[in-house]
């Protein structure tokens, strides 16, 4: 339901496109990890999967579960709270383990929160967590990075301005951009196996970046030929 939301509700207020690398797949029960920047990003990120038939499991702050209705759709769509810095954090990763062996994909975000900024630009993915790492590793998923750009212009800083950013989406309808990379398996130590994810997580991040950017100059689609494949959602 959450998914089906996310896909019917976004494209009413900006303009979403997605692209691929070559060989960029979401098999199930894979990792999919995504860049956080704003409180809008997780409905662009379901959004896009759902226009490819994937409809993830994701890990959210389990902050989410104590809003009315809202809690009870998490858990009917199979959602896996989040309990940061407690005894209870662990069962995150067991819940997201439990669903990549279902054959699900699970969709985390391995900065692990959101950026303390007001403005609406830019910013590369910040440091990653150990979960991710713990999760590919003993699961042996594939890890799938997605990156996002263009979510803090519908919503960011304080209440204010994301009332008013919501109120102005449809008029303003913001350039929207997801980029789905190449899988890879995380091996090794954990440094040097999450500097990885964290360079495809980032150059994934870079590429959404040059689409908005493109689109907010030109209106033709700004893809490379031969080299992504871009969809409109």
């Amino acid at each position: 339901m959450l998914s089906h939301l996310a896909a019917a509700s976004v494209p009413a207020v900006a303009r979403l496109t997605v692209t691929t690398d070559p060989g960029a797949e979401v098999r199930p029960g894979s990792i999919v990890i995504a860049n956080h920047t704003s409180l809008a990003d997780p409905a662009i990120v379901l959004a896009a999967l759902h226009g490819r038939g994937i409809r993830p499991v994701v890990l959210a702050t389990a902050g989410l579960w104590r809003i009315p209705l809202l809690g009870a759709a998490l858990t009917r769509e199979g959602f896996v709270p989040v309990r940061r810095g407690g005894p209870r954090a662990a069962e995150a990763l067991d819940g997201a383990a439990a669903a990549l062996a279902a054959g699900r994909p699970v969709l985390l975000y391995p900065e692990g929160g959101l950026p303390v900024r007001d403005d609406s630009g830019e910013a590369a993915p910040g440091p990653f967590r150990s979960g991710l790492w713990r999760l590919a590793t003993s699961t042996g998923a594939p890890v799938v990075p997605l990156g996002q750009a263009g979510a803090r212009r519908l919503l960011s800083g304080g209440p204010a301005k994301h009332a008013a950013g919501l109120l102005t989406a449809p008029v303003r309808r913001p350039a929207l951009h997801v980029h789905i990379g190449a899988p890879l398996h995380l091996e090794g130590a954990r440094a040097a196996a999450t500097q990885r994810a964290h360079r495809a997580l980032t150059a994934a991040w870079r590429t959404a970046v040059e689409h908005v950017d493109g689109r907010d100059r030109a209106p033709a689609p700004t893809g490379h030929p031969g080299s992504f494949r871009q969809t409109s959602v």
